[in-house]
């Protein structure tokens, strides 16, 4: 299928041919008929990624500011090798589309395959839409009137944050796509409308569109008089510009106690004397309603109650089909331009060249009746026959900035398949890396004869899954942390293993920490001495918690996604797993997670107890991570990576270390290990008892008890997997 996607680096809006994305729960797959260009929102994206490196940290402060911290935390070669590889990366393009359903996900009730529908979905042959993004087009309304369904609904959320009723006026300024769909709500509202605009052009079509009067600049004069002198009781700010003129023009024009309400982007210098002279009001609307940008609304389909949140961004886009139905709404009178999908880049040449005049921009989708292809092949396969063959399950930001670069260093490996769920990281990522096909079906990764080992990097309750499907499929397994987020699926994959026995496929999560050159120090300095003493502060940044990793049921909270690399990490010094684990949290008020802020304490099967402080809330730069550990008359200490100290017999020695956490020596073990069939990266009984540990810990904050590792046949060394 064809997706128009915009390079950061070159600056180049490309179409690309990419596997067709598979249905998910919650969500429909949707063949587009037309999409709409929002010319000033995509304008901004395309101007942004043609700029030079320098132009664009300039217009993105805040980015480069996250960087500096980064070379802070983990070096500026590190930081340098994901920053380059996040330029790489290209942006979808599009929000705003209509077509029909092809397939619904588990769970959806409301929509049925060949109904018509606007959805909230970039410019994309076929797109996979949360039901909450998606609404029904009337009959009498077409695919390409119903393709500016999600841009006219940033316009009527803006409306309705103005509080306005029949007969009041307003000011509309800046007349462009969302201006003049402004211009029409605001008049089916019953409201007076004053368009302002400095194209001669646009002022005609909104007035043509209902507009009782329009001008060009600032025309306090004409407004004062259009409002019967006691100045207008609202104004709509949808033009895009860095001025502060029409903020302060809006703060002159308003009543007392009038509205303003911002949808486009201008400068935000607020003049106070008029502000506080008419208690004025001041608001930002924010794209197309309650619920955008809400994980729970838009991925899991949890609606608002009409009670409580009466219209909804989806409550939004059928409120705006609706008057499109009714011929309120006219959008089909803003349409200029229209483009075959093929054709988009040259759309976009337009928009930002500006070579002739232009308004609402329309992409037509042509389908036929072919099958999905889920697949595409990239280039030809690697003819070696000594090369082992790998797969890659998931491409996400830590597959792509950190896992693949340090991959891509490795020798004697033939890129096999690269899958993901929407099939656009994986195309990209895939012709950059070398990949024979890419795919959105993991199941031709397992039919894939010339795949010997499988990495999985998706979301973290995807995670027993493919590596159960895997492990039958007979290929190796190496799963980034955490193996899985639930009792009973650790149960299944033990199951899985005991299942398959001596024929069982090597299976390694990516605890890396433990191949560090300073864990690998500290354990020769520790060599014969038993029990031991561990103290590990890990600090990790804040995550705000709407992020998927705290949700427990995608990422499993931040416990069983990350604070298991500590676990790990005292296991592998200790040379022994846990046996017990009791943890307690920071008592805070509030809606936000406490999971984070933790102090977690491990027994272990040999008598050495671990003491971890899994803690955010600290400085941004602070070392993340300390470990300290005592036991046989010895001291050590690994700090951040990099410094190790070795305390023995009264003496000090400082051991010199790159800050090395230890992917890359990860990744060698595990494929010497898949060549020649030696022993497992990590044991078996380490994994179990790590990931059962993790989940343990989450249950001892819940019920405020210790509990024990569940017992489990122990396996020796010969018996791992």
């Amino acid at each position: 299928m064809r997706q128009v996607i915009q390079e950061v680096r070159s600056g180049a809006t490309r179409v690309k041919e990419i596997p067709a994305p598979l249905v998910v729960p919650g969500h429909v797959l949707m063949a587009t008929v037309a999409s709409a260009i929002s010319a000033g929102t995509e304008r901004y994206v395309v101007d942004l990624a043609r700029k030079s490196l320098i132009a664009k940290a300039r217009q993105r402060p805040e980015d480069v500011k996250r960087i500096l911290q980064k070379m802070r935390q983990e070096g500026i070669l590190s930081t340098f090798t994901q920053v380059s590889a996040k330029l790489d990366d290209p942006m979808p393009l599009g929000y705003s589309a209509a077509g029909i359903v092809l397939e619904c996900g588990a769970g959806v009730q409301e929509f049925k395959p060949g109904d018509r529908i606007a959805a909230a979905a970039a410019h994309s042959a076929i797109s996979v839409v949360g039901r909450n993004l998606c609404a029904l087009i009337p009959d009498n309304v077409s695919f390409e009137q119903a393709s500016y369904t999600s841009i006219a609904s940033i316009g009527l959320q803006g409306v309705r944050l103005a509080h306005l009723s029949l007969g009041e006026s307003v000011v509309v300024v800046g007349l462009g796509l969302i201006g003049q769909i402004c211009v029409c709500l605001l008049k089916a509202q019953g409201c007076r409308v004053f368009g302002i605009d400095l194209d001669p052009a646009k002022l005609e079509l909104a007035r043509t569109l209902g507009a009782d009067t329009v001008a060009t600049g600032f025309p306090l004069q004409a407004v004062k008089e259009f409002s019967g002198s006691f100045g207008v009781d609202a104004v709509v700010l949808a033009a895009a510009t860095e001025s502060n003129e029409p903020i302060e023009f809006a703060a002159e024009v308003c009543r007392p106690k009038g509205r303003i309400v911002l949808v486009g982007v201008v400068g935000l210098q607020l003049p106070r004397p008029p502000f506080f002279k008419k208690e004025l009001e001041f608001t930002v609307s924010s794209s197309l309603g309650p619920g955008r940008g809400d994980p729970l609304y838009e991925e899991k389909g949890v609606d608002y109650p009409v009670g409580y949140a009466r219209w909804t961004a989806q409550r939004n886009m059928q409120a705006c089909l609706d008057l499109m139905s009714q011929g309120k709404l006219p959008v089909e009178k803003l349409t200029s331009h229209r483009f075959p999908i093929d054709q988009a880049p040259e759309a976009y040449d337009l928009i930002t060249s500006r070579r002739e005049p232009f308004f609402g921009l329309l992409l037509e989708y042509a389908h036929s009746a072919e099958k999905l292809q889920r697949r595409i092949d990239l280039q030809a396969a690697d003819s070696r026959s000594d090369a082992l063959g790998v797969s890659l399950i998931g491409a996400g930001n830590f597959a792509r900035l950190v896992m693949l670069p340090a991959l891509m260093k490795m020798n004697g490996i033939a890129w096999r398949g690269i899958c993901s769920a929407k099939g656009f990281h994986a195309e990209d990522t895939g012709c950059r890396t070398g990949f024979e096909f890419a795919t959105t079906d993991a199941a031709e990764i397992w039919n894939d004869k010339d795949t010997a080992a499988v990495f999985i990097t998706t979301r973290h309750n995807l995670h027993a899954e493919l590596v159960i499907a895997a492990l039958r499929a007979g290929k190796h397994v190496f799963v980034e942390k955490p193996l899985c987020i639930r009792a009973e699926e650790l149960e299944r994959i033990a199951a899985c293993i005991e299942e398959l026995g001596d024929h069982c496929p090597l299976l390694t999560v990516g605890f890396n920490r433990r191949f560090a050159p300073a864990t690998k120090r500290v354990k020769e300095f520790f060599a014969g001495a038993s029990p031991l003493s561990l103290s590990y502060r890990f600090s990790p940044p804040y995550i705000p918690g709407d992020h998927w990793t705290q949700d427990e049921e995608v990422g499993g909270g931040r416990i069983v996604g990350e604070a298991c690399h500590a676990i790990d990490t005292c296991v592998a010094i200790a040379g022994s797993p846990p046996i017990k684990v009791y943890a307690e949290s920071v008592v805070k008020n509030g809606l936000e997670t406490s999971d984070d802020r933790v102090f977690i304490t491990l027994r272990h099967a040999d008598g050495s107890i671990s003491s971890i402080s899994y803690q955010t809330g600290g400085d941004g730069v602070f070392p993340a991570e300390r470990i300290e550990i005592l036991g046989g008359g010895r001291t050590a200490v690994i700090d951040g990576w990099q410094d190790v100290e070795l305390w023995r017999n009264g003496k000090q020695k400082r051991w010199p270390a790159k800050r090395d956490k230890g992917h890359q020596e990860e990744f060698a073990v595990f494929f010497s290990a898949c060549r020649t069939g030696g022993p497992a990266p990590i044991p078996w009984n380490h994994l179990y008892g790590v990931t059962w540990a993790s989940l343990m810990a989450v249950r001892s904050l819940r019920e405020g008890s210790p509990f024990t590792v569940k017992a489990f046949q122990e396996q020796s060394s010969a018996e791992e997997v």
